[in-house]
């Protein structure tokens, strides 16, 4: 039986990366997954914002891991096929699968991972036992499921989850290029739906190495015939549904894969148990369009590992006592209850058609569109030519003096 303090199940963005923050704190921790190699997997795909970045940073891994990521310093805004803003942009384009090569790479002993499946786990409110499928056991005081979606084990603990929202939202992924010349003018556009009834919140083009990525989002059903047309046709079925799209791209093709992913939003019950802690997907999801997904998970797992498991550590045991304090922490709180509320809002912002809505939607229209003309007032008057009072001075002695001699 191997032994360790932290055993982690599931080796994606949460695991991993807890597992490279303990490792770096000198805590024993094991990361339990199957693919040594983590494999394609449409989700995290860019990395975004002030607050998203900071958020990363704080896990100590953060600056060394967006070095692997393309950074476009610039994303332009735009809809209604009129360019609106050009701001500065902390925005980092990376598929999943090399996130999570670059996270693991930071991983230190004493973190190692085990590439196996963890097929049951017994708890108890000392030490937790889990049985692999390569059949050696481990034993840890403290499991963390981070396995995301995958629901079986934790209905082996009678943990539950609930539906709030069925197909909340879809998620679209594909590359673009550009038509008849080398590169997109823009270097990342971020360009908001046209019309509520084609249920498009935005599209988002972003630099992923030599790439243009394109994630599109939509508020429909996974059975609805719309996909399948932009499976089909994804040029054609994209054209019809932002029509005005190409006044800021240009003639584009998409090329490769089209991938699908829909997203349920529930929440987690009967998870207050000792010995077990439920971080990012694996204890409630959020809706991809609102971005804050990730926020929760480096929220999640800076809690857990820079403020939780170092004072569970310093005493015996851990019961459902210990646990409870990271459910009630009040900075994942306010996280978790500001991401499900964004994801309610950014829907009803897209979609709804009653009159409160819509004056938000020409609101935010609006607003990028005065934030635009600013920054553009202010890169003019910066760039304007400066007279100091010395050299007015100069040039007026100098009149004077021509038409002195003149005289």
């Amino acid at each position: 039986m191997r032994y360790t303090d932290i055993a982690i199940i599931g080796g994606g963005l949460a695991g991993s990366t807890a597992a490279a923050m303990l490792g770096r704190a000198g805590i024993s921790t094991i990361v339990i997954d199957p693919h040594p190699v983590y494999p394609f997997d449409f989700r995290v795909e860019k990395l975004s914002g002030d607050e998203q970045i900071g958020r990363f940073l704080q896990t100590g891994i953060g600056e060394s891991v967006l070095r692997s990521a393309t950074h476009d310093g610039e994303n332009w805004i735009a809809r209604f096929g009129y360019l609106l803003d050009k701001t500065p942009s902390r925005q980092y384009g990376i598929m999943y699968d090399a996130l999570i090569k670059a996270i693991r790479a930071e991983i230190r002993e004493p973190a190692a991972m085990v590439f196996a499946k963890a097929l049951a786990v017994s708890a108890s409110d000392d030490r937790q036992k889990i049985t692999l499928s390569d059949g050696e056991p481990v034993s840890a005081r403290l499991v963390v499921l981070a396995n995301g979606l995958n629901v079986g084990l934790r209905h082996t603990l009678g943990i539950e989850r609930k539906i709030v929202s069925h197909c909340h939202s879809i998620s679209i992924g594909f590359d673009l290029v550009p038509i008849g010349r080398p590169a997109f003018d823009f270097p990342a556009l971020t360009y908001f739906s046209e019309r509520p009834s084609d249920r498009i919140p935005y599209i988002t083009l972003f630099p992923v190495s030599s790439r243009m990525r394109a994630n599109l989002f939509a508020y429909r059903e996974i059975d609805d015939p719309w996909l399948r047309e932009l499976r089909r046709a994804p040029r054609e079925t994209l054209n019809a549904a932002l029509p005005r799209l190409r006044k800021i791209t240009g003639e584009f093709d998409v090329t490769g894969d089209v991938k699908i992913r829909p997203a349920d939003l529930y929440v987690s019950s009967g998870h207050r148990q000792a010995g077990i802690v439920l971080v990012g997907d694996a204890f409630e999801t959020t809706c991809p369009v609102t971005g804050t997904g990730t926020d929760k998970v480096f929220t999640d797992v800076e809690r857990l590992c820079n403020v939780h498991i170092p004072a569970w550590l310093a005493t015996e045991g851990m019961g459902a006592d210990k646990i409870a304090a990271f459910y009630d922490d009040p900075v994942k709180k306010a996280c978790d209850a500001w991401s499900a509320a964004k994801a309610y809002n950014f829907r009803s912002v897209s979609i709804d058609r009653g009159l409160y809505w819509s004056a938000q939607r020409w609101a935010r229209f609006f607003s990028w569109f005065g934030e635009g003309l600013r920054r553009r007032m202010r890169a003019r008057f910066s760039a304007a030519p400066k007279f100091s009072r010395h050299s007015s001075s100069s040039s007026s002695s100098s009149s004077s003096s021509s038409l002195s001699s003149s005289a």
